[in-house]
């Protein structure tokens, strides 16, 4: 698994490209993220000009926030859990409503050290990403690298997947 400075460098490279095609087609970003604290949305607006791009950050570390500012329904959340599919696919469609942005990427997983279950174990992060295309889900096992690595893998995959959902964008308008 790559250290820190690894992804830090990671980071920097994919939320670079992330700005640079987002403002080829005119496209907004928006993040909400509960495990990563707002590591994403840090990566993105490190990079100059991201501010055409990217408007709006959500933190919803709490369930209570996320249903307030994100509006996952709380009956998702006491069924599925925070942690799921059902809610991170709620959190990125909130999110891009929220903020009235063409894409929105959401996180929701378990750093660790602890909280962890055998259904649930550390190192598990759901990942959803909305755009006019619908919105697409990835599910992660990272496992018990420690909390800084789980995080820091979680926001490469995030940037990753905005990255994905750009250029299937500009395919689909290219059309």
């Amino acid at each position: 698994m790559a250290d820190e400075n690894e992804f830090r460098d990671r980071l920097d490279a994919v939320a670079a490209r992330i700005v640079e095609k987002a403002l080829a087609h005119s496209l907004t970003i928006a993040t909400a993220e509960s495990c990563t604290g707002g590591m994403v949305a840090a990566a993105i607006t490190e990079i100059a000009g991201s501010s055409a791009v990217f408007g709006t950050g959500f933190v919803t570390y709490s369930n209570a926030a996320k249903a307030r500012l994100l509006k996952v329904p709380t009956d998702r959340l006491e069924r599925f859990g925070a942690v799921s599919r059902e809610v991170a696919e709620a959190m990125a469609e909130g999110a891009r409503r929220e903020a009235g942005s063409d894409i929105a990427v959401s996180i929701t997983g378990i750093a660790g050290p602890g909280g962890g279950s055998d259904l649930k174990p550390v190192g598990l992060v759901h990942f959803a990403c909305a755009s006019k295309l619908g919105t697409v889900h990835v599910e992660r096992r990272f496992g018990p690298l420690g909390r800084s690595v789980v995080r820091q893998a979680s926001a490469a995959t995030a940037l990753e997947l905005i990255e994905e959902t750009l250029d299937r964008l500009a395919q689909a308008e290219a059309g």
